[in-house]
């Protein structure tokens, strides 16, 4: 089993989240902790000059709210982590930062685009010095 689980949700699919972070518990050692962690992208700098000046801080207000709802609702005791930046070098920062020895990521089933772009997924899976499990989408 494992100590320190970090838990990585998108805000878009929060219905996932709450599958992951019940995993989580499950693959949990008595006295570990989870960290329920969602990651705002940076916006490319020529798009920032048309949005207001305040987007970063409250999308990353939104994700906090989100998440801790999340928490409260699975019943899952969890510390909630907000980062910005691209969300696969902040989960794997995350995970070094906190220490962790699993990250659980849900994912979607691979598709053309992949090969040549990548998912998020794929590129934690590659980096991280910690196990990954990703939990894919049953279609």
């Amino acid at each position: 089993m494992y100590r320190k689980i970090i838990v990585a949700i998108a805000l878009g699919r929060l219905d996932r989240g709450e599958n992951i972070l019940r995993k989580a518990a499950s693959l949990l050692d008595t006295g570990g902790q989870i960290v329920a962690l969602n990651v705002v992208e940076d916006v490319p700098t020529y798009v920032a000059i048309e949005l207001p000046a305040n987007m970063l801080e409250d999308a990353m207000k939104d994700g906090r709210d989100k998440l801790e709802a999340l928490v409260a609702a699975t019943g899952v005791a969890a510390t909630i982590d907000i980062r910005n930046g691209p969300p696969a070098k902040a989960i794997i920062a995350a995970a070094e930062s906190h220490g962790a020895d699993l990250i659980i990521l849900a994912s979607h089933i691979p598709d053309f685009s992949n090969y040549f772009i990548g998912a998020t997924a794929d590129r934690v899976v590659r980096h991280a010095k910690c196990s990954v499990l990703v939990e894919r989408q049953k279609i």
